[in-house]
């Protein structure tokens, strides 16, 4: 089969396209034909070093596609079946092997490359506005990176709960994507951001920052805090944040602020299902809208992270087998 495999830590074109074996599936997994592959920042902090990782492998873990084998003690999959998954190691290939586990089921209707791109950021969004700070309608948040994949679906469910939502986008085109999402206010990164957030909230600050960009955005975001405001660093997409003095927070108010990743809030399959089933019913009674903003062929996944970390897309960025 056809993969991408990293051989060595570095930019974008250590992406090779490669003839590999197919993978074999162990128990409890699925052999899956990929019709679709999702592309998230993880993928380019792994390609990097940030994230440890051994080397060579095939990046990626987020897809769907149909299920061609099952291994024996697999029960809840047939052959023929439509999956998509969030945490399948691999996953820039035709074909991928997924732990039963971690997969689930495509509704009918959903087409490859949204059921593609759903989970991992639909899921995000989920934890983070359902389990890191559950925000009251008639509150306001601040949403970094508006247009971008979590952005987008970020801004949709909380702005279909009632909560004021302010983000942050970088052109005039992503601005209308975020303001059609449901973005009451857009401010650029070249604001004051943490003054122009005061004054939209009377001074008070937001409850919540949201915060994928990191390093660039990391101190705006404290300082847009009301007092008790929390503020959820789910990413770095401009690099990490500095080592942070956490006698800071008492002054300016008593803030929490945490770095987590959708691996701890999926610890079971229940609660994997939960967060998939609420994105999932979200799509289907139109609530939320999946913004394929780019799609790529999987030989061309050195573009694709270029342009993702270029900050050239919108929304969901996706590779075609």
């Amino acid at each position: 089969m056809r993969a991408i495999q990293v051989s060595e830590h570095g930019g974008p074109e250590v992406l090779r396209s490669v003839e590999v074996p197919d993978p074999e599936i162990g128990p409890g997994q699925l052999l899956v034909e990929t019709e679709a592959i999702g592309i998230n920042f993880i993928d380019t902090y792994i390609r990097t070093g940030r994230y440890p990782q051994s080397v060579p492998y095939i990046p990626g873990g987020e897809g769907t596609g149909v299920v061609v084998a099952i291994a024996p003690d697999v029960t809840e999959f047939k052959v023929g079946d439509r999956v998509c998954w969030a945490a399948a190691p691999g996953s820039y290939a035709e074909k991928v092997a997924v732990n039963a586990a971690v997969a689930i089921p495509v509704p009918a209707g959903v087409e490859a490359p949204v059921a593609a791109s759903i989970l991992l950021q639909g899921m995000t969004a989920h934890y983070l506005i359902e389990s890191i700070y559950k925000p009251e309608p008639g509150e306001t948040v601040l949403v970094h990176a508006g247009a971008g994949g979590v952005g987008l679906i970020l801004t949709q469910l909380l702005a279909a709960r009632g909560i004021r939502v302010i983000t942050t986008v970088s052109t005039d085109d992503k601005e209308k994507l975020s303001r059609e999402a449901g973005a009451a206010e857009v401010l650029r990164y070249d604001d004051e951001i943490a003054t122009r957030v005061r004054e939209l909230t009377d001074g008070v600050g937001v409850a919540a920052a949201y915060d994928g960009v990191g390093k660039d955005t990391f101190e705006a975001s404290l300082a847009a805090l009301r007092v008790r405001g929390t503020l959820a660093l789910f990413g770095g997409a401009s690099g990490p944040v500095p080592p942070f003095d956490l006698q800071r927070l008492a002054a300016a108010g008593s803030l929490f602020v945490t770095r987590p990743t959708l691996a701890h809030y999926t610890r079971d399959r229940a609660e994997l299902q939960w967060r998939a089933g609420d994105i999932l019913n979200a799509l289907a009674d139109g609530t939320l809208t999946i913004r394929i903003g780019a799609t790529y062929p999987l030989s061309q996944a050195e573009q694709a992270h270029r342009d993702l970390e270029g900050r050239k897309t919108t929304g969901s960025v996706v590779l075609l087998p």
